[in-house]
C-alpha cells in the first residue's frame, strides 16, 4: 500500500499538539493504523517511510509509528528511515513505536540484531506480558492473543531495551526503551485479530505519550474554511467538478461555504453515467443543496475518444484529460460572462485516493505499488491551467461523511454508495464503446440497486454495482438457444474501501435478481457473483 507525500501535506496539518506521524514501510495494515489513531480521536498522518527528512520540516508529531511492511531488513535495497530520523523525533519529544518490520528496523539501527526466525509466526498467537510495569500494556494482564506476520526475529536488544512480552514460541513481542521513548510491537495492534490491540495502541497514545483526544471534524471543517479563504482571493472564482458523489458533494459545499457565489459547479455527463443519473443528481444538487450546477453534456466526445480502447489505466487517463478539457471550456465560458477567468478547481479526492495512486517503499519504484490512477490524481494533465483545491484529501469516507452531516448535506445523499471517478467506464471490461453494453449495464445495475433497496439492505452494504463482461455464453431462453452476455453482480461491505469483504446476499434474494435481470434485459443470459475480498482484488474490476 501507499502513502501520501509529507511534502503535499499542508501545513496546518502538522500544526497541532497531537499528532501522530504514521512511517509507511508498505504493509497491507498501515492505512488501518491511520484509521486506528483516528477514530480514537487523534489526527494521524501516513508519509512514506523513505520520504527526506525536508519533507517532515513543520511537523511536530508527538508519537511516530513505524509501520509493518513485506521486506526484510538484511534485504539489499530494503526500506528505512532518512538519515536524521531519530535525531528530528527526539527533538519533537516524539515517542516512536515500531510494528512489525518497524520494530526490527528500529532495533537494527539502533545496534541490535535481526535474524531470520528459526520457527516463523504467522496468524493467531498468544504472548505472554513478561514486565508487569510495562509501559505499553499497564495493567492488561499476563497473556494477550495477537496477529503475528513475520519470518525474522529480533535476537538482541540494543543497550538500554527491556523484553516486556514474548510470544508462547519464545519469540520476542514487544520492547521498550521509556528513558529514550523508543517501543516496538512485533505483532499487529491495528488489526481486528489482536483483540487488545485497541485498547494497547489507546494506552501507548493517551497514557504513555500524553496526546489528547481533540481532533473532531468540527475543527476540520473551520481549518478548511480559512485554508481555503486564504488561498482563494477576494475576487477570484472557483470551478467545482461534481460527479452527483458524496465526495464531490460534500466539497462543493464546504467551498460554497468558505466563498458563496463564486464557486461555480459544473455536472459533466460523460455518457458513463448509471441509468437516469443525470436528472435524478441534478434535481437534488437544485431542490436539496441549492447549490448552482451548470450541466454539460459531453458524452458524444468522451465515448468519441474512449472508442476501440481496452486498456483499463488508459481509459482512466483519457477520461481525466476529457473532464479537464470540459472545465478549461467551462472557464473560459465564465471568463467571458465575468470578465475574469477561474484559476482554481474543487475535486473531492479523499485519503484513500491519494493513498492507492502514490508507490510502496522498497518497490523500486519511488515510493508504493500503483494499484490504479485515480482520475482526480492520476490521470490529470502536466498542463492543466487549472490549480486544484483539494479539501478532503486527508480524509477517509466516513471522516466526509460526518463532515458532511455538519453542514447539514441530507443524510440520504450521504448514505449513496461510492460511484468512481471514470464512472461505467471502468464496469464495463474492455472497450465500453462495444455494441450496446453501456445501455446493458445500466438496466441491469438499476434492478440490482433497486432490489436491494427495496430489500431494506442499502445501509448495510458499502457499495453495490453490475460490471460487464467481454463474454458471451450458451443460455436457452423462450425455448431457444440464445448466444448472449454474462453480467457480473458485486456487493461489498466496507469502513473505507481499502479493504473489504463480500456481502453474504441470502439465496432467495439473489434467485430474484437474477430471474429480474434475465426477464428483462435483452442480451443477458448469465450472471455470475463476486465473491472475492479486496485483498486481493480490489472493489471495481478495472
Amino acid at each position: 500500500m501507499g502513502s501520501a507525500s509529507a511534502a503535499s501535506l499542508p501545513t496546518s496539518a502538522g500544526a497541532g499538539e497531537n499528532l501522530v506521524l504514521i512511517l509507511d514501510f508498505g504493509s497491507q495494515y498501515t492505512h488501518l493504523i491511520t484509521r486506528r489513531v483516528r477514530q480514537l480521536g487523534v489526527l494521524s498522518l501516513c508519509v512514506s517511510g523513505t520520504a527526506p527528512l525536508s519533507s517532515l520540516a513543520g511537523l511536530r508529531p508527538r508519537a511516530v509509528v513505524l509501520s509493518g511492511g513485506p521486506h526484510s531488513v538484511h534485504a539489499p535495497g530494503a526500506p528505512s528511515f532518512p538519515d536524521g530520523f531519530l535525531g528530528f523525533a527526539a527533538a519533537a519529544g516524539a515517542h516512536v513505536l515500531g510494528v512489525c518490520y518497524g520494530m526490527q528496523l528500529l532495533v537494527q539501527t539502533l545496534g541490535g540484531a535481526v535474524e531470520p526466525g528459526v520457527r516463523q509466526e504467522y496468524g493467531d498467537m498468544e504472548v505472554d506480558i513478561t514486565a508487569p510495569s510495562s509501559a505499553l500494556y499497564g495493567e492488561a494482564g499476563d497473556r494477550q492473543s495477537v496477529w503475528m506476520s513475520h519470518g525474522d526475529e529480533v535476537v538482541r536488544l540494543p543497550e538500554g531495551f527491556e523484553v516486556v512480552a514474548r510470544s508462547v514460541q519464545g519469540a520476542i513481542a514487544a520492547i521498550e526503551h521509556r528513558e529514550k521513548r523508543f517501543y516496538g510491537l512485533q505483532y499487529h495492534p491495528e488489526v481486528t485479530h489482536s483483540p487488545q490491540g485497541m485498547e494497547t495502541l489507546r494506552h501507548f497514545l493517551f497514557d504513555v505519550c500524553g496526546i489528547k483526544a481533540d481532533w473532531k471534524m468540527q475543527d476540520v471543517l473551520d481549518e478548511e474554511i480559512k485554508t481555503i479563504q486564504s488561498m482563494v482571493g477576494p475576487d477570484e472564482h472557483v470551478i467545482c467538478a461534481l460527479s452527483g458523489g458524496v465526495d464531490s458533494t460534500v466539497a462543493a459545499t464546504l467551498v460554497h461555504n468558505a466563498i458563496g457565489d463564486r464557486l461555480h459547479c459544473v455536472f459533466v455527463d460523460n455518457g458513463l453515467l448509471r441509468y437516469k443519473e443525470q436528472e435524478r443528481v441534478m434535481s437534488t444538487f437544485n431542490s436539496d443543496l441549492h447549490l448552482p450546477v451548470t450541466c454539460i453534456d459531453a458524452s458524444e466526445k468522451f465515448l468519441s475518444e474512449l472508442k476501440g480502447v481496452k486498456d483499463p489505466e488508459t481509459k482512466r487517463k483519457i477520461i481525466g484529460r476529457e473532464f479537464i478539457v470540459v472545465f478549461d471550456e467551462f472557464a473560459r465560458m465564465l471568463e467571458q460572462k465575468l470578465g475574469k477567468r477561474p484559476e482554481y478547481l474543487v475535486q473531492g479526492t479523499l485519503y484513500p485516493d491519494v493513498i492507492e495512486s502514490c508507490p510502496p517503499p522498497g518497490s523500486g519504484r519511488t515510493h508504493s505499488h500503483t494499484i490504479k490512477s485515480h482520475h482526480n490524481v492520476g490521470g490529470l494533465p502536466k498542463d492543466m491551467k487549472l490549480k486544484l483545491i483539494e479539501p478532503l484529501k486527508l480524509l477517509f469516507k466516513d471522516e466526509v461523511r460526518k463532515l458532511g452531516s455538519i453542514l447539514n448535506v441530507p443524510e440520504s445523499f450521504l448514505k449513496r454508495h461510492p460511484f468512481p471517478g471514470p464512472g461505467l467506464a471502468v464496469r464495463v471490461i474492455g472497450d465500453v464503446t462495444a455494441g450496446n453494453a453501456l445501455e446493458v449495464l445500466r438496466q441491469v445495475d438499476e434492478i440490482f440497486i433497486q432490489a436491494i433497496k427495496d430489500a431494506g439492505l442499502y445501509d448495510e452494504i458499502w457499495q453495490a454495482f453490475a460490471v460487464f463482461l467481454p463474454v458471451q455464453t450458451v443460455g436457452v431462453q423462450g425455448d431457444q438457444r440464445t448466444h448472449s452476455h454474462v453480467v457480473a453482480l458485486r456487493a461489498i461491505t466496507s469502513e473505507d474501501g481499502m479493504t473489504a469483504n463480500w456481502y453474504d446476499f441470502e439465496r432467495q434474494f439473489l434467485v430474484d435478481v437474477v430471474k429480474k435481470i434475465c426477464n428483462n434485459v435483452r442480451g443477458v443470459n448469465r450472471v455470475v457473483l463476486d465473491v472475492t475480498s479486496k485483498p486481493p482484488a480490489t472493489v471495481e474490476w478495472e
